[in-house]
């Protein structure tokens, strides 16, 4: 799941409060290459994956897009445990194991989410980008990449760990991986269509500042303030694709 659909959901939940600009020259100092590649990026959505996600939404019962949205979800929870111990929270670890564990088996490989129902709820987001935030590596300059979207240099380079950790990626046969990717982005996606609304003229300062200050929240376990609130908690059943 795409960062740039994540972004869309955070500024639909959060009622499109205005912000103001959180990120100085130091934190963007590559502004002008990076609207040039958010610009891309929104008009990729814009004619391919937008229109998919509409054709997926009409043909696809709403249970069994939950389905699928619980199975990516429950994949998660394998690099969530691997940076829970790199950052030293073992009863988070454990929690979230047991979760992996009983949605795997009593939850059919994750299309039922049977821990939540045990008192196990999911929990936030953790990647090895939030890991090295949490042991000091400063976050350096925003970054947009093409079709992954936004980043900082510390997450962009983090990314590779995350790819590793990621049990997706050992799956063996090409075409079936890169069917299971293009169904993980589509059903994102098709999630976020409900929300959609005009959200102004200059959309790429306003999602920076929400990726900026999302993954500050995430990297501190919300110990800042949090202009998003609780309504964003399902932002981390999304992956970059």
């Amino acid at each position: 799941m795409n960062s740039l659909v994540r972004l869309c959901l955070a500024l639909m939940l959060s009622g499109l409060t205005p912000l103001v600009s959180a990120a100085s020259d130091e934190q963007d100092p590559w502004e002008e290459y990076n609207r040039a590649i958010f610009a891309f990026n929104d008009a990729a959505d814009t004619y391919v994956l937008r229109p998919a996600a509409r054709g997926y939404q009409a043909i696809t019962p709403g249970p069994f897009r939950q389905g699928v949205n619980n199975v990516f979800a429950n994949v998660l929870e394998v690099p969530k445990v691997f940076n829970d111990l790199l950052q030293g929270k073992f009863s988070q670890a454990g929690k979230d194991s047991g979760r992996f564990l009983i949605n795997s088996t009593l939850g059919v490989a994750g299309l039922f989410d049977v821990a939540r129902h045990m008192g196990m709820p999911r929990t936030d987001s953790e990647d090895f980008g939030q890991t090295l935030g949490r042991w000091g590596v400063p976050d350096g300059p925003y970054l947009v990449l093409p079709i992954f979207g936004p980043r900082t240099l510390r997450d962009a380079a983090a990314t590779p760990v995350d790819w590793v950790t990621d049990p997706k990626t050992y799956i063996g046969h090409a075409r079936t991986s890169y069917e299971i990717k293009v169904l993980e982005l589509v059903d994102t996606r098709a999630r976020l269509l409900s929300l959609e609304q005009d959200i102004g003229s200059d959309k790429y300062t306003l999602f920076r500042d929400i990726y900026l200050q999302r993954r500050d929240y995430l990297v501190k376990d919300g110990e800042v303030e949090d202009s998003f609130g609780s309504d964003v908690d399902d932002l981390d059943s999304f992956d970059d694709f």
